[in-house]
């Protein structure tokens, strides 16, 4: 986090322009933290996307005439498929396809899409970044939810007030450890993940699966509900699959 990675995309989209050449802008559909189609920096740069990428995604050659680059915001959201067919466009189309995002979650292990990214670019390249408590080296993301500092919750978390900064290796198990009580356990923390995401996944197809009724039955109740008392509204609709964060680069 907090590394420059969308800053160093804008950059390199504005160089391959600036020489009269054509670039695609991609980013994954889910993030819409900036705005559905918007790539933005934390610095302030930003631009709309040209193609926004779901699972499904594929590039057909005709899709990409005249293009010079590809370059991919947020890859580690991308599915492993969609990381292949990317490949196949450097490969075969011999356009060359750069990709920015985060290694890995918040609780250490590789995102899916960057570990198949890892396993087939030609080259990678560190965007370093120092910890947020020391001059050393992050190589860890640390979420606080509400001001603590967590390991819990699913590797995409949806709303909530989660905060992800950069943090090297010792200060991110004296954090876990100070706001927890206990050091570190890595394999009990991806235990917990995998059936946070089982969950989500869970409840993500029961609302896929709700009727129509269903949903409008809920704004009825939400109308009431906030018709007698003018609390917060409740939440009927789908969230968007992602990892709201507002430590962004």
């Amino acid at each position: 986090m907090s590394s420059a990675k969308t800053l160093n995309l804008l950059a390199t989209a504005h160089t391959y322009e600036v020489q009269g050449k054509k670039v695609k802008v991609m980013k994954p559909k889910m993030d819409t933290r900036f705005g559905a189609g918007n790539v933005k920096s934390r610095a302030g740069l930003n631009r709309e996307a040209d193609v926004l990428l779901t699972e499904d995604s594929t590039f057909p050659a005709k899709s990409l005439e005249g293009v010079h680059c590809v370059v991919v915001d947020e890859a580690q959201f991308l599915h492993p498929t969609v990381i292949e067919r990317l490949r196949e466009v450097a490969t075969t189309l011999q356009i060359p396809v750069i990709c920015y995002g985060l290694r890995t979650d918040f609780r250490s292990r590789l995102f899916p899409g960057s570990k198949r990214l890892m396993e087939l670019a030609d080259t990678i390249e560190e965007v370093k970044t120092t910890c947020s408590f020391c001059n050393r080296k992050a190589i860890f993301n640390l979420k606080s939810v509400d001001g603590k500092e967590t390991m819990e919750g699913p590797t995409v978390c949806l709303g909530g007030e989660e905060m992800y900064v950069p943090s090297c290796y010792q200060h991110f198990c004296e954090r876990i450890a100070l706001a927890t009580g206990r050091p570190v356990n890595f394999q009990t923390a991806w235990a917990e993940g995998d059936a946070a995401d089982a969950a989500q996944q869970i409840a993500k197809r029961k609302l896929s699966q709700s009727s129509p009724s269903d949903k409008l039955a809920g704004r009825d109740v939400q109308k009431k509900a906030r018709g007698a008392d003018e609390s917060p509204p409740l939440q009927f609709e789908q969230e968007p699959d992602m990892e709201v964060s507002p430590q962004k680069a």
